[in-house]
C-alpha cells in the first residue's frame, strides 16, 4: 500500500469518527441525522477491517429496531434530531401491531445486503470467538428479514420480493420509476402537508422535484391508512415493482445465509434454495435479451420497465447470470453510455448518458454512486473481467482522493454532489484499499 493510500484511509476513517453517535454512524452530517438500513450494512463492512466492536455496535442497534413481523425498517429515527422529513410523525407506524416498542421507525425498507454484510464482519474479524457469538444473535434476525420478504412481498411464491415505494429501491428519483409515479394522479388536496429536508442542505438541481416528492409522500398515508397490512396494501397499491437491484441483493444475502448457517451448525439447504429460486426468477421473468441487461417489472401494469438504468447490471455480484449473458451485459456497458471503455467518461453513471432526461448531478438520474461501483466492481472480479474491475476500482479510489467523500459525482467532471462525508463512500473506499487489492 502506498503512502497515498494510507492518507486517504485515515481520512476515510476520519468521515466515520466523525459521523459516528455512539450507536450507529450518521450516513452524512445534517441531512442524515438517522440510521439508514442499507447505509449502515455498508458501513459495517468498512468498519470491519479496523474496528470490530463498532460494526457489531452498528449493526446490533440496525437490528433492535427490526419489527415483529420481521420487516427491518428503512430509517430508524434518532430522537435527538426532530426536524427531518418525513420524520416519525409523519409515518404513522404505530399504526401497525408489528412495531418495536422502544424505536420509532418508517413504514418501508431498503434493499437486504445485511447478511452479505455480517458475513463481511465474521470473516475479517480479528476476534473469532467474539464473531461467532455475534453471528448467532444476528442470524435469526437475517433469518426473519429473508421470511418477511418471501412472504410478505412474495405472495405469487416467484422467488421475486416486490417494492412498494421507490425508497424502497434506495434509489428514490431513478428514472425507472417516472411511468410509474406518473400514473399517480393527485388534486391538490391529496397531497399531504410536508417541509423537505434534503433542499436545505442540497441544492434543489441535485436533488427530486417536487411532483415526485408528492407522490412518495401519498405513498407513505396510503401505507399508513392501511396500518401497514402488506395484504391491504397490494390489493390497490399503484407501485408495486419486482426491482434488479434489491433481487439481486437478496439473492447474495440468501447465499451468505447458507455459508453463515454452516459456521453455525444450521442447514444451509433453505437459504441455497431460496437464492437459486430467486436467480431462476430472474433469469426467466427479469432478463432482457433484446439489450443484454436485467430490467424492473411493473406488477400493476404487468410488463417490463424499459429503462436501462446501471444498477440493473449488477446481478453478477448475486452470480445470477450464466457466463453468457455475463458477456452480453458487459459488451453493453462497455457500447452504450455507460462509459466502461470510454476514458472521457467516469464510470459508471447511473444513467446512461444519451438516456432521455439524464444529468450528470440530479441524484440516481446519471452521477457516479460509490456503492453501485462497487457491486459492479466485484460482480466482474467474480466473473473473470478483471481490467474492467480494475477501472472500477481505480475510479473509486480516485473520485474519492480528488474529490472528497461525496454522496455522487458527476460523471462528466468528476465533482462531487449532494452529501459531505458520506460515510457509505468512506466506508467502501477502506474495503478497496484493505481487501488486497485483487
Amino acid at each position: 500500500m502506498t503512502h497515498d493510500e494510507e492518507t486517504l484511509i485515515r481520512k476515510a476513517k476520519a468521515v466515520l469518527e466523525f459521523n459516528w453517535t455512539e450507536e450507529y454512524t450518521q450516513p452524512g452530517p445534517r441531512l442524515y441525522p438517522h440510521q439508514w438500513s442499507w447505509d449502515s450494512a455498508l458501513i459495517a463492512m468498512g468498519y470491519a477491517y479496523y474496528d470490530q466492536e463498532r460494526a457489531e455496535k452498528e449493526l446490533r442497534h440496525l437490528f433492535s429496531a427490526q419489527w415483529k413481523n420481521g420487516l427491518l425498517p428503512q430509517i430508524d429515527f434518532n430522537p435527538d434530531f426532530k426536524h427531518y422529513f418525513p420524520g416519525p410523525g409523519f409515518w404513522h407506524a404505530r399504526e401497525s401491531p408489528d412495531v418495536p416498542e422502544n424505536h420509532r421507525t418508517s413504514g418501508v425498507v431498503l434493499p437486504p445486503i445485511h447478511a452479505t454484510a455480517v458475513r463481511a464482519l465474521y470473516e475479517h474479524a480479528a476476534d473469532e470467538q467474539r464473531a461467532k457469538e455475534f453471528l448467532e444473535c444476528a442470524f435469526p434476525r437475517l433469518v426473519a428479514w429473508h421470511a418477511y420478504l418471501y412472504r410478505e412481498r412474495d405472495p405469487e411464491d416467484e422467488g421475486l420480493a416486490y417494492i412498494r415505494h421507490p425508497w424502497e429501491s434506495g434509489m428514490d428519483n431513478s428514472p425507472v420509476w417516472d411511468q410509474v409515479m406518473q400514473r399517480i394522479l393527485l388534486k391538490p388536496d391529496e397531497i399531504p402537508d410536508y417541509h423537505r429536508a434534503d433542499t436545505d442542505s442540497t441544492g434543489p438541481q441535485d436533488r427530486s422535484t417536487s411532483a415526485a416528492y408528492d407522490r412518495f409522500a401519498w405513498l407513505v398515508k396510503f401505507f399508513a391508512d392501511r396500518c401497514y397490512d402488506e395484504v391491504r396494501i397490494r390489493a390497490s397499491c399503484p407501485f408495486l415493482v419486482q426491482d434488479v437491484l434489491f433481487n439481486a441483493l437478496l439473492c447474495r444475502s440468501g447465499r451468505d445465509m447458507a455459508r453463515m448457517a454452516r459456521v453455525l451448525g444450521e442447514d444451509p439447504a433453505p437459504f441455497e434454495e431460496a437464492a437459486a429460486k430467486t436467480a431462476h426468477a430472474m433469469n426467466e421473468k427479469l432478463w432482457d435479451e433484446e439489450h443484454g441487461v436485467y430490467l424492473d417489472y411493473d406488477l400493476v401494469a404487468g410488463g417490463p420497465i424499459h429503462v436501462y438504468f446501471a444498477p440493473n447490471f449488477c446481478p453478477p455480484f448475486a452470480g445470477v447470470p450464466d457466463g453468457a449473458r455475463a458477456d452480453r451485459m458487459v459488451k453493453t456497458l462497455e457500447d452504450s453510455g455507460f462509459g466502461l471503455s470510454d476514458e472521457e467518461v467516469t464510470p459508471v453513471p447511473t444513467y446512461e448518458l444519451h438516456g432521455f432526461g439524464f444529468s450528470p448531478v440530479k441524484y440516481w438520474r446519471g452521477p457516479v454512486w460509490i456503492n453501485i461501483d462497487w457491486f459492479l466492481m466485484h460482480g466482474l472480479e467474480d466473473y473473470g473481467y478483471s481490467e474492467h474491475a480494475r477501472r472500477l476500482r481505480r475510479t473509486i479510489v480516485d473520485l474519492c482522493a480528488g474529490s472528497g467523500f461525496h454522496e455522487y459525482f458527476d460523471p462528466t467532471t468528476g465533482q462531487g454532489h449532494g452529501s459531505v462525508l458520506f460515510s457509505w463512500t468512506a466506508a467502501l473506499l477502506i474495503d478497496v484499499l484493505m481487501d488486497g487489492g485483487r
